[in-house]
């Protein structure tokens, strides 16, 4: 269980938020722009991800999308399922983020000569990172979690080598409790990353 989650469940975790984030992004600009053909896709897309539940994502793109022509293998298949739902979530984390700046930290880069992209990168995305980070540490942490449910979709992750091992030795208890704490150490870990992560992003924060 333990290759299970160095091999499939953190790569796919790892995957699935970054891909989700950078997504995120966008679909948080897209909400915030005043033009309705940006942010009305942006709304309806955190509706769909945010109003169906994961289980029923997976379970589309694997099983759904065959149906016409379109198929992935089952790690693929999760990944883009995890992505949008990162996505979904994340978004609404980063707009709030954004939208926390104040107007002035804009003019400030127009002041001096900075375009908008050259404005959100230096000096709106490193303010607002620290107000991203707790929720986006919980959504990560979360991903990691959700990704039991790949098992499903035939991934073998933690949950499906447990299930195949259980199924093999018939000591149903003492492996899933090996994998419980499997994901409560990965989590563990990563509450610590998310720890640092705040204390080296508060240089941000103009007082």
């Amino acid at each position: 269980m333990v290759q299970a989650a160095v091999k499939r469940t953190i790569p796919l975790a790892i995957i699935a938020f970054g891909v989700g984030l950078v997504i995120a992004l966008f679909v948080a600009l897209a909400r915030m722009s005043s033009q309705p053909w940006f942010s009305a896709p942006a709304r309806l897309f955190v509706s769909i991800i945010r109003g169906t539940p994961l289980l029923v994502q997976l379970f589309v793109i694997f099983y759904g999308l065959p149906e016409i022509g379109i198929k992935f293998n089952s790690f693929v298949a999760a990944a883009i399922a995890l992505s949008l739902n990162v996505a979904g979530y994340a978004a609404e984390v980063v707009r709030a983020a954004l939208e926390s700046i104040p107007r002035g930290q804009w003019e400030a880069g127009s002041t001096v000569g900075m375009d908008y992209r050259t404005t959100l990168r230096r000096i709106i995305l490193p303010q607002a990172a620290r107000t991203a980070v707790p929720p986006l540490g919980n959504i990560f942490i979360s991903t990691v979690k959700d990704t039991s449910l790949t098992a499903l979709i035939l991934v073998l992750e933690i949950v499906r080598t447990a299930q195949n091992a259980a199924a093999s030795t018939q000591k149903f208890f003492p492996v899933y409790v090996v994998a419980a704490v499997i994901y409560w150490v990965i989590c563990l870990a990563l509450s610590f990353l998310q720890s640092r992560a705040e204390t080296r992003l508060s240089r941000f924060v103009i007082a």
